[in-house]
């Protein structure tokens, strides 16, 4: 027999017999078994999750959800197709035995496997104090009950809502705040919303369009500490210049935690920052050595990215999340050289204060901005990120017909400041710096994250996943 013939019978036999376990019943593990199935995999699929629901949409949980326009229950994600499965929900993995191909459970059931995928996302970070983070009115965003508990204390018309750190999640719940005619102050540790995934510049902007929605918005400022009344219900914080803000409801948005620790001992490149893997979404062992039976998708991975001399993205975004899943799904029931590469190119959207803020690339990455399209006073225009003379992001507000455009120009690593588009351009077309924070300026992490070293100049062609 020969050597493609014997691959292709061995391809055949795992996918008819092969046993896979998928930890994480998210969007992406949902997607990956679904993918799966669409591969032509019919043997053993087992999804853990440590939540009791069913996978769900999390978008809307920070919007639509806390607005009161969709219960919380009402989020479940569609399914694609028939997976075939044996769920295993409410039940977390607590530890991984790569040697005997087990996962372990909290009941104390191993799960074994061929090959295993971990989908386990982030979770929120809680406010550092147990005592204070256990007083009523205190809460984070992060799960459907999460959002359901909190629409229901938005809903019941508090004095004041605290809201502790001003990224995206922050931000928007801050919006939210004010469609529903609720005072609220924003605490941001930073100088502006929005700095540390956009940069100052863009954060100036975001300084005014929340002060002129009437939020209170305190830059610099972080939290020293919260405090309740005599039955155990938060009503005030103090903040770091000893100033102090009456509120009945303080939302910690802090950032979140990529969910590795019970993968701790197995012997892979897990940390702060997620889990390594290659654009194919096969996990590293701590050597740095790709595994054969391991696989990372969604806001947990962390691999290395052509576009950005290959440095490690980790990207917590939804196509992320939907097109990962396909690529990895792949890979997992075939071999070399029929693997796929996950090359997406991050973007993300938010929407807050009648805004649709929309991105592409990592503006991370760059140290420049330019103002492309648009008008920055009326907060409908396109930037565009540069770094070493070409472009390597750009965020619109209300522009979002453009950014295809920026994404071919990234893409194709064109000059920045990037060739005009034609129209619609602003006064100032001039290149400034970003002002992203220095390292280590606290203020919450970006949704796209880089975390490897810095490569000396080193290139390659850019090509899309193939379909």
């Amino acid at each position: 027999m020969t050597v493609p013939a014997t691959v292709a019978e061995l391809v055949r036999d795992f996918k008819a017999n092969g046993r896979i376990v998928i930890v994480g019943a998210s969007l992406a593990g949902l997607r990956a078994a679904e993918a799966l199935r669409e591969e032509g995999f019919t043997g053993s699929l087992t999804i853990i999750g440590d939540e009791p629901h069913e996978p769900y949409d999390r978008p809307p949980l920070s919007k639509q959800v806390l607005k009161g326009w969709v219960p919380a229950d009402h989020t479940k994600l569609p399914r694609l197709r028939e997976v075939n499965a044996q769920w295993r929900l409410g039940v977390a993995a607590t530890g991984l035995d790569r040697a005997t191909r087990q996962v372990r459970l909290a009941d104390g059931e191993q799960i074994p496997y061929d090959r295993l995928l971990i989908a386990t996302g982030t979770r929120a970070r809680q406010w550092p104090n147990p005592d204070e983070a256990a007083l009523d009115g205190v809460y984070t965003l992060r799960s459907r009950d999460d959002a359901a508990q909190l629409q229901q204390a938005l809903a019941a018309r508090p004095s004041r809502v605290l809201i502790i750190g001003a990224g995206f999640i922050g931000s928007e719940m801050a919006s939210v705040c004010r469609e529903l005619d609720l005072p609220v102050t924003v605490a941001e540790r930073g100088s502006a919303p929005l700095v540390g995934a956009l940069g100052g510049v863009i954060g100036k902007v975001a300084v005014e369009m929340q002060r002129d929605h009437g939020v209170d918005l305190r830059c610099g400022m972080g939290v020293s500490s919260l405090e309740g009344d005599a039955s155990g219900h938060v009503r005030r914080a103090r903040l770091s210049d000893g100033s102090i803000v009456e509120a009945d409801v303080v939302v910690a948005s802090l950032g979140s935690i990529r969910n590795v620790e019970w993968v701790e001992g197995s012997g892979l490149a897990a940390g702060f920052w997620g889990i390594g893997c290659d654009a194919g979404g096969r996990a590293f062992d701590i050597n740095g050595v790709v595994t054969d039976t391991v696989y990372v998708v969604g806001d947990v991975a962390r691999a290395p990215h052509v576009l950005y001399e290959y440095q490690f993205l980790a990207m917590e975004h939804w196509d992320n999340a939907v097109l990962g899943a396909e690529v990895v799904a792949h890979n997992m029931v075939n071999l070399d050289p029929d693997y796929y590469p996950h090359l997406l190119l991050p973007g993300f959207w938010s929407g807050q204060f009648g805004v649709n803020i929309k991105s592409v690339g990592v503006p991370t990455y760059g140290d420049e901005i330019v103002f492309t399209q648009g008008s920055v006073k009326e907060r409908r225009f396109a930037a565009a990120y540069g770094r070493r003379g070409r472009i390597v992001a750009a965020v619109t507000f209300d522009h979002g017909r453009w950014l295809e455009h920026y994404a071919r120009l990234i893409e194709q690593s064109a000059p920045f400041p990037p060739p005009p588009p034609g129209w619609d351009r602003p006064d100032d077309m001039n290149p400034m710096p970003a002002e992203f924070p220095a390292p280590g300026v606290p203020t919450e992490l970006p949704d796209v994250v880089l975390t490897g070293h810095d490569p000396n100049e080193r290139r390659a062609e850019f090509r899309p996943r193939r379909r």
